[in-house]
């Protein structure tokens, strides 16, 4: 933290003499619904921060885009009128390209992968740039599943793909892939998808096991791509200007408790992932399982295209391989 400190110190746009004063009663906000994994555990670390600190400090958490999308938050915290966000790190990404690096197309081998990479001091270290380049302090990360493919038409190779309207997540890294693999990648916020897929608006969603069971996308499928092709990473974000004017101390406790916090949400993954699938095949739908040879010539399209984008990647790689098993 210290090195975010100094950051934060000699950057111009951070000091300046509108930050406002210090607050005790903090607001965090979300796009997750409430009874999401990354909700529970941002209620978890506000009721921990209030415990912790002697009732000096209180979070109110906002789920479900009650804030705004992500885009509008991560604007509010560099502001100062949000003071924290778990967020994914798809809409950092926009602002700070090099961790678009994390959505490499099987950067991790399975779910346990994920977490390690996430886990690793050399992916922290990459929070260290955040204060500077978005104005907002990273606390650490946290997770999502990795990605899956629904679809409401047959898909028995990626060439089925092609030419799909395929909901995604508004972000470069992965609108990148599908426009590599012939898809015709549609950005589309969580509470809209169920009845895009349910009336034909989209063909396809890019999802995480966890929504698809939760959420039933499985309604409306033919067809469940387990490709486990992206990892999906979150972050936990304290606005700078709210970070300068909290104490040593306060920072101390408000960091290790989100980092805490963050790393609960990797546990759950890791722990429930495999149970969410087997939920989802019991449904009785068609299940392609498959790996990175169904994708083609796309992921090498993609890493063409980021390794000229994100200075971290060939970094990210060498993260990965370091920590398979």
């Amino acid at each position: 933290m210290k090195n975010i400190t100094k950051t934060l110190a000699g950057a111009a746009l951070l000091v300046a003499s509108s930050m406002p004063a210090f607050a005790n009663e903090f607001r965090l906000g979300l796009i997750t619904p409430p009874q999401h994994i990354w909700t529970q555990a941002a209620q978890d670390f506000a009721t921990d921060l209030s415990v912790s600190s002697g009732g000096n400090h209180s979070v109110t958490v906002f789920p479900s885009r009650q804030l705004g999308d992500e885009a509008e938050m991560l604007q509010q915290l560099q502001t100062g009128a949000l003071d924290m966000a778990f967020m994914t790190i798809a809409e950092v990404s926009n602002r700070a390209p090099d961790f678009g690096a994390f959505y490499a197309p099987y950067l991790a081998s399975d779910i346990e992968h994920a977490g390690r990479i996430l886990r690793s001091e050399n992916a922290k270290s990459m929070l260290d740039q955040l204060p500077e380049k978005v104005g907002v302090v990273g606390a650490g990360y946290g997770m999502g599943g990795l990605r899956q493919i629904v679809s409401r038409v047959p898909v028995n190779s990626a060439d089925d793909l092609a030419g799909l309207k395929l909901r995604i997540t508004p972000f470069e890294p992965i609108l990148d892939f599908y426009k590599a693999v012939g898809a015709a990648p549609t950005p589309m916020p969580l509470p809209a998808v169920y009845d895009a897929l349910a009336n034909g608006q989209v063909d396809a969603i890019d999802m995480d096991a966890e929504l698809i069971w939760a959420l039933k996308f499985y309604d409306h499928a033919d067809t469940i791509v387990e490709s486990n092709h992206m990892m999906f990473p979150m972050v936990g974000l304290i606005s700078a200007r709210v970070w300068l004017n909290l104490s040593e101390e306060d920072r101390i406790l408000i960091h290790d408790l989100m980092a805490k916090h963050l790393e609960g949400t990797i546990d759950t993954y890791v722990k429930k992932e495999q149970d969410w699938l087997d939920s989802i095949e019991k449904t009785g739908h068609k299940i392609v399982k498959v790996d990175e040879t169904f994708f083609t010539d796309a992921i090498d399209t993609w890493n063409k295209t980021w390794s000229e984008r994100s200075s971290s990647l060939k970094y990210l790689r060498e993260v990965a391989k370091a920590t398979a098993q």
